[in-house]
């Protein structure tokens, strides 16, 4: 079992420190407010939350949790830190650091005087980059010591949701962090040994990007289904109907098919029935801005594609792919096609390889291509091997997968400039000649 200390009574470190504490840990609560303290040293919950009360109750009554004024005592007697404390919006919007900087301060001073290694691990909302550049820079200055070798830091974030939080840190759907030595990835390892989901060790900032994301995904989630329900009703329909509906979609609900950053989407049905879902809006009366910003954010990720290319400056482009998906000929609003459509009117020189179209047009299939009328004289521009395609370009482009390209584009990494828009090898980030779309 471990020794930790929380820092910031508010409702995160509250139901981490009375959760820790049910779970066997000894937890040291610490805040700057004496009325936050003495609540709980008396067995009760500052805060309104199903089940919290007794937890609490039950752990002050068992000693393994107590709350403090004292931070440096805190420090002394505990192994690893949580931080707690809100990241309230600035004026402007960003992100609010001012209590977070302050608790690494506090910590910073207590740890420089303590002979043990102890961890830092902060819990707080935090944008990406504000380990590195506010919470070490702080506990480094304060302490005098370095971070990930004097002393532990890592990034821990929760996402544990009021009324339900308890049922939350028992059954999370995720468990990430990050830090940046060993002993602090093996703490919060064995504080996690028995929870019922996979733990994932990742960098301090991919953990603080996957809390913003959890959050700005569920908000989406709402203004989607708000408007799907604004627009039901302006038909005569029933939102709550239509969307309980459309949840009995397991296939497509828990999939991650469409949650893979990459390039834009496609085909015969997404683009158009989306604007097709606008325009009914628009003729019902009914504001649909998430709508319209769907299809604005689609159309400018084609325009980063296009600009990746336009910055290489090469001449000859070969792109893998220009079907709206692997495996199908359909052209039918192929944001590849799209692509090289702008590559060719600005005077790149465009060839293409994809299978399934060279099948087409060898076969003389009178469906094959169907859709394209914004790539010229595309017949023309398809070479019948990735081999080929390879050999032939200045730069690759990278848009569709096929098993048959995967290990010639792979040879092709460390010779050839590419611009990656579905990744050829897992894990691979941008560098050097290569450039990933999203990554």
């Amino acid at each position: 079992m471990a020794n930790i200390s929380v820092f910031g009574i508010g409702y995160v470190g509250v139901v981490s420190a009375a959760c820790l504490a049910r779970d066997g840990h000894t937890v040291i609560a610490v805040d700057i407010e004496p009325g936050r303290v003495a609540v709980i040293n008396s067995g009760m919950s500052p805060i309104v939350e199903n089940g919290l009360d007794v937890l609490i109750e039950d752990a002050v009554l068992q000693g393994r949790l107590s709350a403090t004024l004292d931070a440096e005592d805190a420090i002394a007697r505990t192994e690893a830190s949580f931080v707690c404390v809100g990241t309230p919006s600035n004026p402007d919007g960003s992100v609010g650091l001012a209590h977070v900087k302050s608790v690494c301060e506090i910590i910073g001073r207590a740890i420089a005087e303590k002979q043990a290694f102890h961890s830092v691990i902060i819990r707080s909302t935090i944008v990406p980059g504000t380990m590195e550049q506010v919470c070490i820079p702080a506990l480094e200055a304060a302490s005098g010591l370095k971070a990930g070798v004097d002393f532990g830091a890592g990034y821990y974030p929760e996402f544990l949701r009021e009324s339900t939080a308890i049922e939350d840190y028992d059954n999370p759907g995720l468990i990430v962090f990050g830090a940046l030595d060993r002993p602090t990835f093996a703490i919060l390892n064995l504080l996690n040994k028995d929870m019922p989901c996979t733990t994932n060790e990742v960098d301090v900032r991919t953990a603080e990007m996957v809390k913003y994301t959890s959050n700005t995904r569920r908000a989406v989630k709402v203004t989607f289904a708000n408007e799907i329900g604004n627009i039901a009703k302006a038909c005569g329909l029933d939102g709550q109907l239509v969307m309980k509906l459309l949840c009995l979609d397991d296939k497509v609900n828990i999939s991650s098919h469409f949650m893979r950053p990459g390039f834009a989407f496609g085909g015969s049905c997404l683009p158009k029935d989306v604007r097709a879902l606008q325009q009914l809006a628009k003729a019902r009366d009914v504001e649909a801005p998430l709508m319209a910003a769907v299809l604005n954010a689609n159309e400018a990720q084609i325009d980063r594609a296009a600009r990746m290319v336009k910055q290489t400056g090469s001449a000859v482009v070969g792109l893998v792919g220009i079907s709206f998906k692997p495996g199908t000929d359909d052209l039918r609003e192929s944001p590849l096609a799209e692509l090289a459509s702008r590559l060719i009117a600005g005077g790149h020189n465009v060839q293409v390889y994809d299978p399934n179209v060279s099948t087409g047009y060898a076969q003389d299939l009178v469906g094959t291509g169907r859709g394209n009328d914004v790539v010229p004289d595309l017949r023309d521009r398809m070479v019948p091997t990735i081999e080929a395609l390879i050999e032939t370009s200045d730069l690759i482009l990278v848009g569709n997968s096929y098993a048959e390209a995967a290990g010639p584009l792979r040879k092709a990494l460390n010779d050839q400039p590419m611009v990656d828009l579905t990744r050829v090898q897992p894990g691979l980030v941008s560098g050097g000649t290569y450039q990933g779309i999203c990554w």
